[in-house]
């Protein structure tokens, strides 16, 4: 395995040379924006699966990932970050009271058994919500914050499109079966990692494994949290109509996962496919760093410019998530229009990092200029046009 060159001339001819192995002669990448690998071979009986790692954006399982299902209680996790976004901007405190509506007191489904007239702790709710699922939780949250859940859905949607989340329609608070009401696995992924990025603060309350309110103790249903999975949250889901679901993330010497299952045929069954997943996602691929932020990927030549060539860098940190059996076969190439004609801006961008490899969706990334290259004066350029007619140089 090699990082091969290739700078497509003004006059698009190729050159092209081998840059020495790395890392004993095998890489492979993880690149910080998302970028899609082929699966190697696994299957699923869940309806729906998406498995991304969060540290490379890489989606390691895709199976109908981008159509909208009933999401049942998955779609908590909306009410939950908009809880999660007034606590962070102080609009709201753990402390603050909410009082329970008759309408939140009938509700069904889970629940946390609030009483009605009472109030209740902002913590407490969130905390019904997370561990227990509770639907009246999420009704005595909605209104509390909006009024009425009708305007707290509002408040949801609009979230969602400020997320990109085009695949998600809410129409209540809690996930209750209703037309038009649905997720897709991806937007789900999206919206936790968003949870978990945005709330450091707060994301720990979805890896608690139970909760006593109004002295009942209810146990938090996400499998993964029992045992030495790595899992620190977020949600289990489940109606008729859409089967047992589980968002779930985990992490393992520092690399996060994000898995999102639907559809699925029974409680054991998301149980043994979310571990089996998880393990296997871990197993499958391994994260590798190749540039860092500001490392000098190539030189480029420079025409008329006041320096011959003009250094190649790294927009951003460069890593992939590769599976292992592919790492061998995998191929870098620098590509750029050359010479690269002056002045050149520091930060332009003006090349680009191909990379590919068997398994492995071919990725572009930016290469920009690491240094100002100011352009020859009148005369050093007439000097640099004969250079280039009688020796070819070209400079």
């Amino acid at each position: 395995m090699s990082f091969t060159k290739h700078a497509l001339t003004s006059m698009r001819y190729m050159l092209g040379r081998t840059i020495g192995p790395i890392l004993g002669g095998v890489l492979s990448f993880a690149v910080l924006c998302p970028v899609a690998t082929a699966s190697p071979g696994v299957e699923t009986v869940a309806k729906q699966a998406y498995i991304v790692d969060l540290e490379t954006g890489a989606v390691l399982l895709d199976k109908e990932s981008g159509i909208p299902s009933p999401p049942a209680s998955l779609s908590k996790l909306m009410t939950i970050y908009l809880v999660f976004e007034k606590l962070k901007r102080g609009e709201l405190a753990l402390d603050d009271m909410f009082v329970v509506s008759r309408k939140a007191w009938k509700t069904g489904g889970s629940r946390m058994f609030v009483e009605i007239g009472k109030r209740v702790r902002v913590e407490d709710l969130l905390r019904g919500i997370i561990v227990q699922s509770g639907n009246d939780a999420c009704i005595v949250v909605a209104e509390g914050l909006s009024g009425s859940e009708v305007e707290f859905v509002d408040m949801m949607n609009r979230k969602a499109r400020d997320m990109g989340l085009a695949d998600s329609h809410f129409v209540n608070s809690t996930g209750w079966p209703a037309a038009g009401h649905g997720m897709s696995p991806r937007d789900i992924a999206t919206l936790s990692r968003r949870i978990i990025e945005d709330f450091p603060q707060y994301y720990p309350y979805f890896a608690e494994k139970s909760f006593r309110y109004n002295e009942i103790r209810q146990r938090n249903r996400n499998p993964l949290l029992y045992g030495e999975t790595g899992a620190d949250g977020l949600k289990t889901g489940y109606t008729s109509a859409s089967g047992y679901g589980l968002a779930a993330s985990a992490i393992r010497n520092g690399r996060r996962i994000v898995m999102v299952l639907t559809g699925l045929p029974s409680v054991r069954k998301r149980t043994q496919e979310a571990r089996r997943l998880l393990n296997w996602a871990f197993r499958s691929f391994k994260n590798y760093t190749i540039f860092q932020r500001g490392d000098v990927v190539e030189r480029a030549s420079v025409w008329l410019g006041e320096e011959e060539t003009v250094p190649l860098v790294a927009e951003s940190d460069i890593e992939i998530s590769l599976p292992r059996t592919s790492r061998r076969g995998l191929e870098v190439k620098v590509v750029y229009e050359g010479p690269i004609p002056a002045p050149i801006e520091k930060g332009a961008q003006v090349a680009r990092l191909v990379i590919s490899a068997p398994g492995f969706k071919t990725a572009e990334l930016p290469l920009v200029a690491g240094a100002d290259i100011r352009r020859l004066g009148p005369f050093d350029r007439v000097g640099a046009w004969i250079g280039h007619m009688v020796w070819g140089r070209d400079r």
